[in-house]
C-alpha cells in the first residue's frame, strides 16, 4: 500500500491492527473453546442433560455469530467498525457474564446466543479493517497472522478449563468469568486502539481516499453466486463443520470412549492448535509466491483433512492420536482459511468484495449452528462418537470433490479461450 493511502494515520497502524485482532481472536476463542472439556461438570450445576442438549449449546452461539455476519457488515459500511465492535462486544460480554449465573440449561441458551450475536460483528468489521490498512504484498500472510489467534485461544480454553476445573477442582464458572472479564479488556482495547476516520485530519483523510480510490480496479466478475463462488461457500461449510464438530465432541470422544482423563483432554484436544500456527503462515506464503497454484493448494490441504478424521478413528493408542491431532492442525481448516479466502477475494467482484465475504463466512458459520447439535444427536442415537466423525469427515470429501469439478471445469474453458 502506498504511503498515500496511509495518510493520516500513525507510521505502522497496520501492524497494531494487525495485533489487535490477533488477540481478539485469542480472547474469542477462550470462549469457544473452554466450556466443551467442562459439560459434565455444568450439568452438576443445571442438572442432567442429553448429549443434544449439551452441543445446542455452542449451536446457539453459532447461531447468533453466523446471523450476525450478513448484517453486520451494512453496519460497518454505514456507521464504521470501531461503532459497531465496541457495543457488539459489551453485548459479548454480558452474555458471557450471564452464562457463568446460570442455574439451568435455558439461562445458558440465552446467554450463548448473546455471545454469538455480539461476537458476530467482529468479522466484517477485522477483515475490513486490515484490508484497508496492510500493504498488498502483505495481505496474505497477515491474514494468517489474524488467525492464528485462534490456535492459540483455542490452546488457551481447552487446557485452561481442564486444569482449572478438571485437574483443581475450581468451580466451572471461574473460567467464564475469566473469559468475560478478558472480552471488557477487549472493548476498551478497541475504545483506545482503533482510529475512527473522523479523527484523521480531514486534508489526510481527503488524500488517502484519493489514494486508495485510485488503487482500485474496478472489475465485474458477474454474480456473487455463480458457480465458482458457491463451490466455495459449499467448501467452507463442509471445512468448518468438520472443525467445529471436532472442537465440540473431541473433549466427551476421548473421555468416553479412549478413557483419556483429567487436564489431559483438554491438552490432547489442544495438539490441534499447535501446529495450526505454522501451517496457516507456510501455506499462505506459498499461496502468495504461486498465486496460479492456490486451488490446488486448497484442494491437498482438503484431502489431506479428510484422510486424517477418518484415520482418528481407528489409531490403537493416545500417542498415534496425538500424531494424527497435531498433522490436522498443520494441514486443517486453520491451515486453509488465509488460502481460501484470499481465493474467494481473488474471484470476487471488487464492488461487492464486502459482502462476497460476509456470505462465504455466513455459509461457513452456519454449518456451527448445526454440527454440534447434530453430532450430540448421532452419539444420543448410537452411543458413539465415532459416526459423528465419519460423517464430517465425508462432508469433507463431497466439499473437495464439488470445488475440483468447478475448477477443472473452469481451466479447460480458460484452455479453450487461449487456443
Amino acid at each position: 500500500m502506498s504511503t498515500k493511502a496511509l495518510a493520516g494515520y500513525p507510521e505502522n497502524y497496520w501492524k497494531r491492527l494487525v495485533f489487535t485482532f490477533c488477540m481478539g481472536w485469542t480472547i474469542i476463542w477462550v470462549y469457544r473453546a473452554m466450556l466443551s472439556p467442562i459439560y459434565p461438570e455444568i450439568q452438576a450445576t443445571i442438572g442432567p442433560q442429553t448429549n443434544a442438549a449439551m452441543g445446542i449449546i455452542a449451536s446457539c452461539y453459532f447461531f447468533g455469530y453466523t446471523a450476525l455476519q450478513i448484517p453486520s457488515g451494512f453496519l460497518v459500511d454505514r456507521f464504521g467498525q470501531k461503532k459497531v465492535l465496541i457495543p457488539g462486544f459489551i453485548i459479548f460480554a454480558a452474555g458471557v457474564f450471564s452464562i457463568a449465573s446460570a442455574t439451568s440449561i435455558m439461562p445458558i441458551y440465552i446467554g450463548a446466543v448473546l455471545a454469538g450475536v455480539g461476537c458476530g460483528t467482529y468479522y466484517g468489521s477485522a477483515y475490513s479493517l486490515t484490508s484497508q490498512h496492510v500493504p498488498p504484498e502483505k495481505k496474505g500472510l497477515q491474514t494468517a497472522i489474524v488467525n492464528s489467534g485462534s490456535a492459540l485461544g483455542m490452546i488457551l480454553g481447552m487446557t485452561g478449563s481442564s486444569y482449572f476445573v478438571k485437574t483443581m477442582g475450581l468451580p466451572w464458572q471461574t473460567m467464564v468469568i475469566v473469559s468475560g472479564c478478558l472480552l471488557v479488556f477487549l472493548v476498551l482495547w478497541f475504545f483506545f486502539v482503533i482510529i475512527e476516520p473522523s479523527k484523521v485530519a480531514p486534508a489526510a483523510k481527503d488524500a488517502a481516499d484519493k489514494a486508495a480510490a485510485a488503487d482500485v480496479v474496478e472489475t465485474s466478475k458477474g454474480s456473487m453466486f455463480r458457480p465458482s463462488l458457491l463451490t466455495c461457500y459449499l467448501l467452507y461449510f463442509t471445512t468448518c463443520y468438520a472443525y467445529y464438530m471436532i472442537v465440540t465432541w473431541l473433549p466427551k470422544f476421548l473421555e468416553a470412549e479412549r478413557a483419556i482423563k483429567g487436564g489431559m483432554i483438554g491438552l490432547t484436544v489442544s495438539m490441534i492448535a499447535v501446529t495450526a500456527v505454522p501451517g496457516a503462515l507456510y501455506f499462505a506464503r506459498m499461496s502468495d509466491k504461486k498465486r496460479d497454484k492456490k486451488a490446488k493448494i486448497i484442494l491437498f490441504l482438503e484431502i489431506a483433512a479428510f484422510m486424517l478424521i477418518a484415520v482418528s478413528m481407528f489409531v490403537p493408542d493416545t500417542t498415534s492420536l496425538v500424531i494424527v491431532l497435531l498433522l490436522y492442525g498443520f494441514l486443517g481448516k486453520m491451515a486453509v482459511d488465509p488460502v481460501l479466502i484470499s481465493y474467494v477475494s481473488d474471484q470476487a467482484d471488487k464492488k461487492t468484495m464486502a459482502t462476497t465475504l460476509g456470505t462465504f463466512n455466513f455459509f461457513g458459520m452456519s454449518s456451527s449452528v448445526v454440527a454440534p447439535a447434530l453430532t450430540g444427536y448421532i452419539i444420543d442415537k448410537t452411543g458413539s462418537g465415532v459416526w459423528g466423525f465419519y460423517l464430517g469427515a465425508a462432508l469433507l470429501l463431497v466439499g473437495a470433490l464439488v470445488f475440483y469439478l468447478t475448477n477443472a471445469k473452469s481451466a479447460k474453458s480458460l484452455e479453450k479461450a487461449g487456443a
